[in-house]
């Protein structure tokens, strides 16, 4: 265990940004981590979890408190039961899973950060989402201050959503376990329209694992959503906003808003959300509001390759981001009357 004082913890984020933590501590086993986190609890200090740092935006004036960096390692297989280390770089987890013949992950191939952030974000990409293949998550419960194993039925799984983040800071994420299938080497089905299109196949089809991940990999970068430090458009969050959810009254008026900027004829795109529920894109909305690829003058800037990712273009600080994105936010808000929510976990500052 690693313990260092006054520690910068831009470094530690895909944006590179925001100020140190008083106190970091690089925790590379569970024992580490639980004890770390209990003493932190038993002298009343603030604590910030860390992982890949590929969620997180820190205020420039850092954390006062201690900064857990969860760095511990294990990958093992019994059959198609994969269990993970919260601390495993997640896309190298998924390049394993697909050399071993492994399907279920693979549309999830490149997303930055570690396996024990996926089930607390229910990370999910081109039609796959973890919720569908998590059975059990080991966390330290710091409320009744002991380990405990969730069932994935009971994580409370949602649209970017679990019950590990509906009640921050509970739950320290130790292990997650998730079931995979054997399909001779190909696929899950395929379901997201965009890579059915690139592979040249139907939805529902199969494909060789390999080709999936490489195609959701091609799709990525040419997105800016895998991590380069030569390339600017991938020092972001990702996906700095969720998409919106609207019920019936909402997305009917969201619709009319539409039609009445941009033309009778106007179909945003809209995917059944469950119970009346309709989901729409947050970068459908933000280019039609007119924060094309690329706007803005300052050290924070839409990404060049897709509307939906704010990015430190290198000199930006953590308020030159959120100028941008509520700038971005109140802009979508007047044009179509939805608000847009934030993705990344925000330290120290608010949107």
């Amino acid at each position: 265990m690693q313990v260092l004082q006054d520690a910068p913890l831009a470094p530690l984020t895909t944006f590179r940004l925001g100020g140190p933590a008083r106190r970091l501590v690089t925790a590379t086993t569970d024992a580490e981590v639980v004890e770390t986190v209990r003493a932190a609890d038993r002298a009343g200090e603030p604590l910030l979890l860390l992982g890949g740092g590929s969620n997180l935006v820190i205020g420039d004036k850092g954390f006062d408190g201690t900064a857990l960096r969860i760095a511990t390692t294990g990958f093992t297989v019994d059959g198609t039961v994969l269990e993970l280390a919260a601390g495993e770089v997640w896309t190298d987890a998924v390049a394993r899973t697909v050399e071993l013949g492994l399907a279920g992950i693979e549309f999830l191939a490149g997303i930055p950060g570690s396996a024990g952030a996926t089930p607390v974000q229910n990370v999910g990409a081109y039609g796959q989402e973890v919720s569908a293949t998590v059975t059990e998550v080991v966390a330290y419960d710091r409320r009744a201050e002991q380990t405990v194993t969730l069932p994935g039925a009971e994580c409370g799984f949602s649209y970017r959503n679990s019950r590990f983040k509906a009640d921050p800071g509970r739950y320290v994420v130790l292990r997650v376990r998730f079931g995979l299938e054997d399909a001779g080497g190909l696929s899950a089905p395929v379901k997201y329209a965009e890579v059915a299109r690139t592979l040249g196949v139907e939805q529902g089809a199969r494909v060789p694992l390999g080709t999936a991940r490489e195609t959701v990999l091609a799709l990525r970068a040419g997105k800016g959503m895998v991590l380069d430090p030569d390339d600017h458009d991938t020092w972001s969050a990702g996906s700095f906003f969720t998409n919106p959810i609207l019920d019936g009254a909402a997305y009917a008026a969201f619709l009319d808003r539409a039609r009445d900027r941009l033309g009778p004829d106007t179909a945003p795109p809209a995917y059944p959300a469950g119970d009346g529920l309709t989901k729409t894109s947050a970068a459908w909305l933000i280019d039609r509001a007119g924060f094309t690829k690329g706007w803005g003058s300052g050290p924070a800037r839409i990404s060049t390759k897709h509307t939906l990712a704010l990015t430190n273009r290198g000199r930006a600080t953590t308020e030159d981001l959120l100028a941008l994105a509520r700038e971005v936010r109140d802009g979508v808000w007047g044009v179509f009357g939805v608000e847009l929510v934030c993705e990344p976990v925000m330290v120290g500052v608010e949107l």
